[in-house]
C-alpha cells in the first residue's frame, strides 16, 4: 500500500476515534476541583489547629504533596488519572507523582542507577525551568526596584 504522507494524515484521521471532549472537560474541572476542595479542606484544618494562615498553607501543601505521593504508591493515583484525565495535573499533586512514579518504576533497577537517577526524570525539567523563570523573574524585580 503506497500513499502519500497527506493520504495517510486522512486515513489516521478517519481510523482514529474521537475524543469525547466534553466529556473530558468536564471530568477533568471536577476532579481537579475535588483536589482542590480537598486542599481548603486540609489547610482549614491546620487553621483549626492553631498554626496561622501561612503555616496552615504550607502544612497543607507538604500534606497534599504526601498524599499524592501515597496514593502514586498504592496505584490510585494512576487510576484517577485515567478518569479524571487534566484534572489530576493539579499543580502540587501532579508535580508529586510525577517525582514518585518513575522512582517507583525503575526501583528494580537499584536505590541509586534506578530510583535515585530516575526519580526526577519527568519533573528535573519542570524544576529546572522553574528555578530559570523565578532567577529572571527576580532579576526583572530588582532592576525595577533599583529604577
Amino acid at each position: 500500500m503506497d500513499m502519500s504522507p497527506k493520504e495517510y494524515q486522512q486515513y489516521v484521521k478517519k481510523m482514529s476515534p474521537k475524543s469525547p471532549l466534553w466529556k473530558d472537560l468536564l471530568l477533568a474541572f471536577l476532579i481537579g476541583g475535588a483536589i482542590c476542595v480537598l486542599g481548603q479542606l486540609i489547610q482549614t484544618f491546620w487553621g483549626s489547629v492553631g498554626l496561622g494562615q501561612d503555616d496552615a498553607a504550607t502544612a497543607s501543601s507538604c500534606s497534599l504533596v504526601f498524599l499524592s505521593a501515597l496514593t502514586t504508591g498504592l496505584n490510585w493515583y494512576n487510576k484517577l488519572a485515567r478518569f479524571g484525565g487534566a484534572g489530576t495535573l493539579v499543580p502540587i499533586t501532579g508535580f508529586a507523582n510525577a517525582v514518585v512514579s518513575p522512582a517507583i518504576d525503575f526501583k528494580t533497577e537499584g536505590f541509586i542507577t534506578g530510583m535515585a537517577a530516575k526519580m526526577f526524570l519527568i519533573a528535573g525539567p519542570v524544576i529546572v525551568f522553574g528555578t530559570l523563570a523565578s532567577v529572571i523573574y527576580g532579576v526583572i524585580l530588582m532592576l525595577f526596584d533599583l529604577v
